[in-house]
């Protein structure tokens, strides 16, 4: 794309597509460089100091730019009439690259799951090493917001979905990492062939990528690519790689000898230590390396890090059962690492899958597995393909009582929830929160899911209520 589309938006007529945070933070900043801006949204008639209008009553061929919010997809009818009548697409993250310093540099990463926890490590380490940095796009404050900002981030560390990826055409990166690829967000893009090529179309603007080694769908399709590759594993690295030996985290792709190994850190820095969180160690520890960080800053911000709430966070632990919140977990491959890091587990579940599909999570996890409680509009899909691929696993499903209301103070939805886990749980068990599956059918977010688990547990579990 021209760079000239992000230059001179004074006196511009900017349609700005999608009122949540992005759209926002987008508008509020192209009316800040004098353009004029016209903020629609299918739903919302108010945000920030906008009004918002409803896509069908504008006629996007009055407009210069249209920027796309990431959420929204090829087939939404205004997208199609601005590119029917040649209006120019733009996004969020095109524009904060074309506004940002020219000194400041980029580094980004992008994943099935582990994404947040893994940037905010990422940017972590770099600040350990001396280096000013900053966490931001998918993780919380906007990429354009942080650009706006008084700070000056000598690198930023970008979180990007396959919704970002798929619009972005001009950022580069001095290095990427890519966690892990498996069925999400099918509903939006379509395939899962769209979805992993929009992952993997991160590596078209880097010329260094940390990859995850024992992931075949990273390993094949980046066979092709033609930058420095640098595989992250659970098993003994060899020259060029990053991994484990005995109980160390070893570095043999940023020594000057790949033939010898740097300690990276210890495995008991890593905390929780589960395989898919001492993988993302890796590969944080990979784009700090990249960055130039030292391996003594790393460690140090390895033992200091502490992932953020709702990420396989032991809330309770008594009589011998472990209480865990992975609220975050909201796709089959997410969930899966969660239960596979139990033996026994007391399994909650249930919500919007997205179009992923539950079959392949059942066999991977049924051996770990005693009771399934489900609760949500997909709830009867998990449980009909657990009678068809693990009949021993107790199913119990919960519909919403009369006087919950999503959102509402009423927290009596999760409270039955975990009413049924203290039932059925006995010492040696995980009760686990790991849905597999997006909250919004029946909460605001993961998050309140997540608070919401918590809740119930201190008031049935803690308190005895």
């Amino acid at each position: 794309m021209a760079q000239e589309l992000y230059r001179n938006f004074a006196g511009l007529q900017i349609c700005v597509a999608g009122a949540g945070v992005t759209g926002i933070a987008c508008a509020t900043a192209l009316r800040k460089r004098g353009a004029e801006i016209t903020l629609i949204d299918d739903h919302v008639s108010k945000a920030s100091d906008f009004d918002v209008v409803s896509p069908e009553k504008i006629v996007i061929s009055d407009f210069d730019r249209l920027l796309i919010s990431p959420g929204w997809k090829e087939d939404h009818p205004v997208i199609q009439k601005a590119r029917a009548a040649g209006v120019a697409l733009i996004n969020e993250i095109d524009l904060a690259w074309s506004l940002k310093k020219p000194a400041q540099k980029w580094i980004a990463l992008t994943g099935t799951n582990g994404k947040t926890t893994t940037v905010e490590l990422a940017a972590s380490m770099l600040r350990k090493g001396g280096v000013a940095a900053q966490a931001c796009g998918n993780v919380g404050t906007t990429v354009i917001e942080t650009i706006d900002s008084s700070d000056d981030f000598q690198y930023l560390v970008l979180e990007l979905s396959s919704f970002q990826l798929h619009w972005m055409e001009d950022a580069a990166f001095s290095a990427v990492a890519i966690l892990n690829i498996a069925q999400d967000h099918i509903d939006w893009h379509g395939s899962f062939e769209s979805y992993a090529q929009a992952k993997l179309s991160i590596l078209d603007r880097a010329t260094t990528g940390i990859l995850n080694g024992e992931d075949p769908e990273i390993v094949h399709r980046s066979t092709h690519w033609q930058g420095q590759k640098v595989f992250f594993t659970l098993d003994t690295p060899g020259p060029g790689e990053l991994g484990i030996v005995e109980e160390l985290l070893v570095d043999r792709a940023f020594v000057s000898n790949p033939q010898e190994a740097a300690m990276i850190a210890e495995l008991i820095d890593v905390q929780p230590l589960v395989p898919h969180n001492v993988a993302n160690t890796l590969a944080a520890a990979g784009l700090a390396l990249a960055a130039g960080v030292p391996h003594e800053s790393i460690r140090s911000a390895i033992q200091e890090f502490s992932p953020g709430r709702h990420r396989i966070e032991k809330i309770h632990e008594a009589d011998g059962i472990i209480w865990i919140d992975d609220s975050k977990a909201t796709n089959p491959h997410a969930a899966g690492a969660s239960i596979i890091s139990a033996l026994s587990v007391i399994w909650i579940a249930g919500g919007l899958a997205k179009g992923a599909k539950m079959g392949d999570l059942i066999e991977r996890v049924k051996a770990r597995v005693r009771v399934a409680i489900l609760i949500g509009h997909d709830g009867e899909m998990i449980a009909n393909e657990i009678r068809n691929r693990a009949p021993h696993i107790q199913i119990e499903l919960i519909n919403p009582p009369s006087q919950y209301i999503k959102g509402g103070a009423d927290n009596s939805l999760m409270e039955e929830v975990v009413t049924v886990a203290k039932k059925y749980a006995v010492s040696g068990d995980t009760v686990l929160l790991a849905p597999a599956c997006a909250s919004m059918d029946q909460f605001i977010s993961y998050a309140d899911r997540g608070e919401r688990f918590k809740s119930a547990v201190t008031k049935v579990v803690i308190n005895g209520n």
